[in-house]
């Protein structure tokens, strides 16, 4: 079942996500950024201030009462972002991913908005190449990797962002 994600999901999200992206667990799935940066993907503070802001709606996916996919969905003018896809790490390849994707789409109808944008860090190809499967293409836009205390680079790659976006 997909529904607005609340401040009483903030600690099931932030483990959900960090636990997708980066550390051990997230190895288990194949969207793993562990390779490339340390640190978390996200913090409580971060995702409380995030499902505050009233321009924000944050998706969770929940089966048998536990959190195992969410989506941050941010209008940003006549286009709706769509960030922090994510799905549990043992679960990854069955759907869910789709499923939130198809559910942002209607989101962005049921606001008029006729299209869907994102960034994904440049070197993550079966990523990229996961979103064109489902519509979306290369802008061709980039912006330079955000170094914070947060997220730490590892790689030996420098890092960007990639800007897609889909038209609906």
């Amino acid at each position: 079942m997909i529904t607005k994600a609340t401040l009483q999901d903030v600690p099931a999200l932030t483990t959900l996500i960090n636990s997708a992206y980066r550390g051990e667990t997230s190895k288990k799935g194949w969207t793993t950024e562990a390779h490339l940066l340390e640190g978390k993907r996200t913090t409580e503070e971060e995702l409380a201030a995030i499902i505050s802001d009233t321009k924000n709606t944050f998706l969770k996916y929940t089966e048998n009462e536990q959190i195992i996919g969410s989506v941050l969905l941010v209008e940003k003018g006549h286009q709706l972002y769509v960030g922090m896809l994510t799905v549990s790490p043992e679960l990854q390849n069955s759907g869910i991913g789709k499923k939130m994707l198809a559910e942002a789409e209607n989101h962005a109808r049921s606001l008029g908005l006729s299209t869907l944008s994102m960034t994904v860090v440049s070197v993550r190809s079966e990523l990229i190449a996961w979103y064109k499967r489902h519509g979306y293409v290369d802008t061709g836009e980039r912006e330079a990797f955000p170094s914070s205390d947060i997220h730490i680079n590892i790689s030996d790659k420098p890092l960007e962002f990639i800007f897609l976006e889909k038209r609906l």
